[in-house]
């Protein structure tokens, strides 16, 4: 028999997207939702009927908490007593296990995955995969995956279900709690999102300055795409003398010297205890 998934908050956004990927895996899924907004869309959108919490951990090899950070710490301790030895939680996100919300049980196994969510730079040939911006669906992704604690043998079954709940793959890398905090919110979250947030804010300046929309994102997109490519090395590209130029006084004039601080330890863990 394949193992079994108790997924418990699989009526939201994310518990969703993992059921539907869990239906056609090789594991057996048990859904918890304590909405009744959840349970109907879990039976509508999949035909799958909601199942109480103590009946779900009956025999359930594996817990999936699809809850928000903010919910990890109460969900997980609520559950404790009533997990037995071995089981694997799987957390997918770094923020509450990285905090230390999650209950002191070392006879329990916890693994924290994530995903990359699809590249920009792709070989998608179908609509679905190049419009399956998210990952998760027909988009191939990379993920991360970090066995916090529990048997090293633990590892290859956690990351069979990081591989279904976020199928298709491109990659399956595995780091540390730490480091996997580090590529959010350090990375992904305080450097990429509010630099996307700045690019934002600096497009809608040059259309209050009098360029129409359309033409102002066609023409930010665009070199996004280009400057990214050769950036990132995903073509074998150079700047222009007159890009680097720009780079060269720009770079000081819209960030603070001491900018990388950001990704200190003492700042992820700041970030994570707001969130959190």
């Amino acid at each position: 028999m394949t193992e079994r998934i108790a997924l418990f908050g699989a009526g939201g956004k994310m518990g969703v997207r993992l059921a539907r990927n869990l239906v056609t895996s090789e594991f057996r899924i048990a859904p918890v939702e304590v909405g009744e907004a959840g349970r109907q869309r879990l039976k509508s959108e999949l035909g799958l009927d909601c199942v109480e919490a103590d009946a779900a951990l009956d025999e359930a090899e594996v817990v999936i908490l699809a809850v928000p950070d903010t919910l990890i710490g109460r969900v997980s301790h609520g559950l404790s007593p009533k997990l037995k030895a071995g089981t694997m939680v799987v957390i997918l996100d770094a923020a509450a296990p990285f905090a230390g919300h999650l209950p002191e049980r070392p006879d329990l196994t916890y693994f924290v995955t994530h995903p990359c969510h699809s590249p920009i730079f792709n070989d998608e040939t179908t609509e679905a995969g190049r419009r399956d911006h998210f990952g998760g669906i027909a988009a191939k992704q990379s993920i991360v995956s970090a066995l916090m604690q529990g048997p090293e043998e633990a590892y290859a079954l956690g990351e069979r279900v990081a591989k279904a709940i976020w199928a298709p793959i491109l990659r399956s890398h595995r780091v540390t709690v730490e480091q996997m905090a580090l590529l959010e919110p350090g990375l992904s979250e305080t450097v990429c999102a509010t630099l996307l947030a700045v690019m934002r804010e600096a497009m809608d300046e040059t259309v209050r300055r009098g360029v129409p929309k359309v033409c102002a994102r066609d023409f930010l997109l665009g070199h996004l795409n280009i400057l990214a490519a050769v950036t990132f090395e995903e073509i074998d590209g150079v700047f222009s003398d007159a890009c680097n130029k720009a780079i060269q006084f720009g770079k000081p004039r819209l960030m603070r010297d001491d900018w990388l601080g950001c990704l200190d330890e003492h700042e992820i863990a700041d970030s994570i205890r707001r969130i959190t």
